[in-house]
């Protein structure tokens, strides 16, 4: 089971070459069983970038958000009892982007595995906290 950081699943959707050929077989894979999950945190980093005017979705956030979990056929994974216990079980020097530690939390507490490209996130699942792959 596959979980998406809020990057690779911006990638996935505008199909982006950021999105190495290594980790589109098992996201393909993933969805294919309906095993690709991602955090509803995602979601609201990109509302809250798009309403910032840092990124250009091309389109209304609503119109854009629906369309890309249909486009890229993930689930969304659970933000629980269980998720906000890991947040607390994480490392006090991993850094305090709050989505960033949902993310993990999540990968944590469902055991999936998380698609990345996020440097902090990789050196956290080196430390054995998750697993992860690198795009």
């Amino acid at each position: 089971m596959i979980l998406l950081d809020t990057h690779v699943w911006l990638w996935m959707v505008d199909d982006l070459p950021s999105l190495h050929s290594t980790v589109r077989k098992p996201i393909a894979e993933a969805a294919d069983k309906r095993e690709l999950f991602l955090s509803p945190i995602s979601m609201w980093e990109i509302s809250l970038k798009a309403s910032r005017r840092k990124l250009d979705l091309g389109m209304p956030v609503r119109k854009w958000l629906h369309t890309a979990v249909e486009r890229s056929r993930v689930l969304l994974a659970p933000i629980d009892v269980e998720v906000a216990c890991e947040c607390a079980a994480l490392p006090t020097d991993f850094h305090g982007d709050p989505a960033d530690r949902i993310i993990a939390a999540t990968a944590r507490a469902e055991g999936f595995t998380l698609v990345t490209h996020d440097k902090t996130l990789l050196q956290l699942a080196k430390r054995g906290y998750f697993r992860a792959l690198a795009t």
